[in-house]
């Protein structure tokens, strides 16, 4: 499950630390509002830790069945 979330990084394009909220993604010189998967990235990382490993699951999930495609 964990091994899981580098990829999930990757594909969202954020560092480890972003995806659990640990720092600010950089400015990239865009305004307006956050993209809707960074605003979610933000709201799973202000969940408890064991909802927190359900949506990495869910996640992984997701991911394993595209790549199986």
């Amino acid at each position: 499950m964990l091994s899981a979330l580098p990829t999930v990084a990757v594909t969202l394009a954020v560092s480890l630390d972003e995806l659990f909220g640990q720092s600010k993604p950089a400015a990239r010189g865009k305004r307006g509002p956050a993209p809707q998967w960074q605003q979610h990235i933000e709201a799973v990382a202000q969940l408890p830790k064991s909802q927190q490993q359900f949506v990495a699951r869910m996640i992984q999930t997701v991911l394993a069945e595209a790549a199986a495609r």
